[in-house]
């Protein structure tokens, strides 16, 4: 339970119902432990503190830390899709709520960044000649949520 590299993910009183959001989402994935504030504050006694949860295996934390801290882009989660099928899943339940931005990226409902990457994509830009690769970027440039069939047209000219 504490021998794994975690994410701690900082939230402003909506640690539980983030991770219930998400453990809804990923297959695998589950809520493994809450606790909560005590007397000794800062916020009041009863009040989520954290919340350990799995997705798809991998532990994180949500951490009721009040308004300091806010997500932003500079990190972000990628979820590698086989499928169009599940670039579309996760593409809708991540926005709902949230805002698409370009190239695979979005922020949830709660400003989390994430990045919807279809495994084709990876095994293109790992193995692509130099004029394959312009292509599908210039075409990966225009969109929003990615679209393997339209990035495998451009990546074949």
């Amino acid at each position: 339970m504490f021998d794994k590299l975690t994410p701690c993910l900082w939230f402003d009183g909506k640690a539980e119902e983030a991770a219930k959001f998400y453990v809804s989402i990923f297959p695998n994935s589950k809520i493994t432990k809450t606790a909560y504030y005590s007397e000794a504050g800062p916020m009041k006694a009863g009040t989520v503190l954290i919340v350990s949860f799995e997705l798809d295996g991998v532990p994180f934390t949500a951490l009721n830390g009040g308004p300091h801290y806010k997500f932003n882009e500079a990190v972000s989660f990628q979820i590698p899709c086989k499928t169009q099928k599940d670039v579309d899943y996760y593409w809708d339940k991540l926005t709902a709520g949230g805002s698409e931005i370009q190239c695979g990226w979005l922020k949830d409902k709660y400003g989390l960044a994430w990045q919807v990457v279809p495994v084709k994509l990876m095994e293109m830009n790992a193995h692509g000649e130099p004029a394959r690769l312009a292509r599908m970027n210039q075409a990966m440039f225009k969109m929003k949520k990615l679209d393997i069939a339209a990035l495998e047209r451009a990546y074949n000219g």
